[in-house]
């Protein structure tokens, strides 16, 4: 975070090239983050016609604690202006996660 400030008190004063470079980075965390919730999610999915009967309801927990992240991460990326493409791919995701959301909640 630290050097994502300095983009913007120093911006002017640093190469194109390191302002890039550090805005890559500053997209990245939150998008690693989201995607791997993606990831656990539908693992957990996966998981759930396998699960004892008696934690079932703690993997749908799990789901929704992991949709949140997902969800708080995904509005971080949109602070850090992602380009359209990444914008749909990243809310892709948090369409199939809602909608195994609302098929756990049925």
């Amino acid at each position: 975070y630290a050097d994502l400030q300095r983009t913007w008190k120093e911006g002017e004063s640093m190469s194109a090239e390191e302002k890039a470079s550090i805005e890559a980075r500053a997209l990245n965390v939150p998008t690693v983050l989201l995607e791997g919730c993606h990831t656990r999610i539908m693992e957990i999915k996966d998981f759930l016609p396998h699960c004892n009967a008696n934690i079932t309801s703690d993997a749908k927990v799990g789901i929704h604690q992991l949709a949140g992240a997902a969800r708080a991460a995904y509005q971080t990326v949109l602070v850090n202006s992602p380009p359209d493409e990444e914008k749909m791919r990243l809310s892709k995701l948090l369409k199939e996660i809602r909608d195994l959301e609302d098929e756990i909640l049925s």
